[in-house]
C-alpha cells in the first residue's frame, strides 16, 4: 500500500511541477477590468514578464518590461519564489525517481533510497510553499490596488494564471507529503530487509534420567527379569 502512496505522490508532484512551469510564463497573471472605469475597447494583460494591449479588433501588442531595477518590489520578488519552486521541483523530481522503490538504480540500499525520498518530499513542499507565497503575493497586491478608491491608475482582476499556480502549489505540496510520509516505513516493509532476519531454531530440551531412577526400576524387576 506505502509503495502504491509513494508513487501517487510522485505523479502527483511531478504534475505540480508542469503546472508551475505552465504558470510561470503565462500571460494572464491579471487582467483589466472595466469595473469603476470609463469603459475602453482595450484590454490589458500583464505577467512578470511583459505587459500586453487587446485592441477591439483582437490584435495584441506586447512589450517587456525595460528594466528590473524599476519594477515594483513583489514582482521581483515573485519572480524569485516562482523559479526558486521550479528548480527545488526539478531537484525533487530526480531524487524522487531514484528513490522510489519500484526502481532500480545502481545497488543502492533501501535506508538510502528511503532518504532520498525523504528529501524529495521536503524539496516538493518547499517548492509549492515558494509557489503559493508568490502567487498570493501577487494576488494580494491586485485586491488591494482594486479595492482602494484612492488608487487612480488602471484596476486589474485576478487572471487565469494565479489560479492554475495555486492549483500546482497544491499538488506539489500534497505530492511531497506523500513522499514523506511514507519514506518512513520504506525500510521495514522492504522484502530484502525481512529476508535478512537471522532465523534461530527452536531447541526441545530432553532431560536424562539419574542414576537413582535406573537403581529404583532395577530393584523392581530383579536381575532374572533382565535375560
Amino acid at each position: 500500500m506505502s509503495i502504491a502512496v509513494e508513487t501517487f505522490g510522485f505523479f502527483m508532484s511531478a504534475l505540480g511541477l508542469l503546472m508551475l512551469g505552465v504558470t510561470l510564463p503565462n500571460s494572464y497573471w491579471r487582467v483589466s477590468t472595466v469595473h469603476g472605469n470609463v469603459i475602453t475597447t482595450n484590454t490589458i494583460f500583464e505577467n512578470l514578464w511583459y505587459s500586453c494591449a487587446t485592441d477591439s479588433l483582437g490584435v495584441s501588442n506586447c512589450w517587456e518590461f525595460p528594466s528590473m531595477l524599476a519594477l515594483s518590489g513583489y514582482v521581483q520578488g515573485c519572480r524569485a519564489l516562482m523559479i526558486t519552486a521550479i528548480l527545488l521541483g526539478f531537484l525533487g523530481l530526480f531524487l524522487g525517481m531514484v528513490g522510489l522503490r519500484c526502481t532500480s538504480v545502481g545497488n543502492i540500499d533501501p535506508s538510502t533510497k528511503a532518504k532520498m525520498l525523504a528529501v524529495a518530499g521536503a524539496l516538493h513542499i518547499l517548492a509549492g510553499a515558494c509557489g503559493m507565497v508568490a502567487i498570493s503575493w501577487y494576488a494580494v497586491n491586485i485586491t488591494t490596488d482594486f479595492f482602494n478608491p484612492l488608487y487612480v491608475g488602471t484596476k486589474y482582476e485576478l487572471g487565469p494564471a494565479l489560479y492554475l499556480g495555486w492549483s500546482a502549489s497544491l499538488l506539489s505540496i500534497l505530492g511531497g507529503i506523500c513522499l514523506f510520509s511514507t519514506c518512513c516505513c520504506a525500510a521495514k516493509e522492504d522484502p530484502a530487509t525481512r529476508a535478512g532476519l537471522s532465523y534461530k531454531p527452536s531447541t526441545v530440551v530432553i532431560p536424562r534420567a539419574t542414576s537413582d531412577e535406573s537403581n529404583i526400576s532395577f530393584g523392581k524387576y530383579g536381575k532374572n527379569a533382565y535375560v
